[in-house]
């Protein structure tokens, strides 16, 4: 909750007028606890996990022949039955898990600074720590998803996520409850080494989910703005980890490519990608030689 009463007082301790963003998030949250600020997540969560993957879901139903081309994996597709039990598990793991934990954490927020205070961050502070939010998680889910791989973690925990080898966007927090606890870990590592305001947290939780929905999505638009991000997955790099299944030791990196470059374990993705190239161009070969012959 804001220590200030009105906007004036606010103005008169910050030392300035206050901006426009600054004015709305004070007129939104200075009565609001800090506590009542952060269980927002559980709200923007829901809205991500029921909302974003309905896009995909609507785009295969009703548009098949448009976006078919830039599925990955075309000859998989579930039915309406299958979807909606994928949803209701995620459902079931995010009431039971997800949300309590939220509800449970607000301490340790607190502890690491998270601020809900006036004045916000400027745009370029924001931009700075969300990109080191993405590269700490990235980092630290690596090496956790390669525990995971090991039988044991496997067997036990992570073969639950891989119930789909064909991903679609409500399996990306599919996934045993244990996981979800796990890979919370480095999801938290990035505020707690550089603590910022509510804003910058709600963001980097909602960003963060947006691109693992994305990257189960199954497909691979071509004009995605996230291609344009250097070093960037993508769907097709981490669907290639759910088509190989339990045996993959490739691609085990949740945003970036430069952790399995730099550790080896994207070879087997390589050289997939290699050997369907290779075929590409021999079967544009023998056309343009059949055209010529004709």
């Amino acid at each position: 909750m804001l220590p200030y009463a009105t906007v004036e007082e606010a103005e008169s301790v910050i030392g300035r007028s206050l901006t426009a963003a600054e004015t709305l998030w004070f007129n939104y949250s200075a009565t609001k606890s800090d506590y009542l600020l952060y269980c927002h997540n559980i709200v923007f969560l829901f809205i991500l996990f029921s909302v974003v993957p309905f896009f995909f879901l609507f785009l295969e139903f009703f548009f098949e022949k448009s976006v078919s081309p830039y599925k990955i994996q075309p000859k998989v597709k579930l039915s309406f039955s299958e979807t909606l039990h994928c949803y209701k598990s995620v459902m079931r793991m995010f009431f039971l898990v997800v949300g309590p934990l939220q509800l449970v954490s607000y301490p340790s927020i607190k502890f690491i600074g998270i601020r809900t205070s006036l004045p916000l961050p400027p745009l370029w502070e924001i931009v700075l720590q969300l990109c080191t939010y993405f590269i700490v998680e990235d980092y630290g889910n690596y090496w956790i998803h390669r525990f995971l791989h090991c039988k044991w973690g496997y067997d036990k925990i992570h073969r639950v996520h891989h119930e789909y080898t064909a991903p679609i966007g409500f399996a990306a927090p599919y996934a045993h409850w244990a996981e979800i606890l796990i890979l919370g870990i480095p999801s938290f590592l990035g505020p707690a080494i550089v603590p910022g305001h509510m804003i910058t947290f709600w963001l980097w939780i909602a960003f963060r989910q947006l691109e693992a929905i994305e990257t189960h999505s199954g497909y691979d638009f071509p004009w995605t703005l996230t291609k344009y991000i250097p070093f960037y997955g993508g769907s097709d790099y981490h669907d290639y980890h759910h088509y190989v299944g339990g045996q993959s030791q490739s691609n085990f990196a949740s945003v970036f490519t430069y952790c399995d470059y730099l550790y080896g374990t994207d070879k087997g993705y390589r050289y997939q990608k290699k050997v369907l190239q290779q075929f590409r161009e021999g079967l544009n070969n023998n056309i343009e030689q059949n055209n010529k012959v004709d």
